[in-house]
């Protein structure tokens, strides 16, 4: 079986890709309870770290505050012989500075909805969001991929 999984997994240039490509990045923080609390967040890779806006008094802001480690899963395909996905382990870091929200704002707005979203009104309608926001970056420890367009005969 690993030698399968060996088979399967992308490089660091296809995760890279597949990253920027992707859209929805789903992000599991541990909850008061001890359960997951699982999200699905639009993101941006900055630095090479999976990126996303949140409002502070989110659930998974207080779960990260009380416990930084998280885990992400991105992933597409409909059939078997296209599956791909990437998953994160690692410490969600805080961002909170206005600035560097606005800026993580501004990307989200513009890999989501183009250029157009951050002229004119809707520019101070992320300005205004990044004042009840924060960043939270993914700083990655383990990632784990597969790519099944890679088996033979699919």
């Amino acid at each position: 079986m690993a030698k399968r999984r060996n088979e399967v997994a992308m490089t660091e240039d296809e995760v890279a890709a597949f990253l920027d490509e992707q859209r929805i990045l789903n992000v599991a923080t541990n909850g008061p309870t001890g359960h997951p609390h699982l999200v699905a967040m639009w993101f941006v890779m900055i630095d090479g770290s999976p990126t996303f806006w949140t409002f502070a008094r989110s659930q998974k802001v207080v779960n990260i505050r009380r416990d930084p480690k998280i885990t992400a899963l991105v992933e597409s395909g409909d059939s078997y012989g296209e599956l791909r996905g990437v998953e994160l382990e690692g410490t969600a870091r805080s961002i909170d500075a206005y600035d560097q929200v606005l800026d993580i704002g501004t990307r989200v707005a513009e890999k989501y909805n183009g250029p157009e979203a951050t002229s004119g009104p809707a520019m101070a309608f992320i300005e205004k969001q990044a004042h009840k926001r924060i960043g939270i970056a993914i700083d990655v420890q383990r990632t784990a991929s597969w790519d099944h367009r890679k088996i033979a005969g699919y």
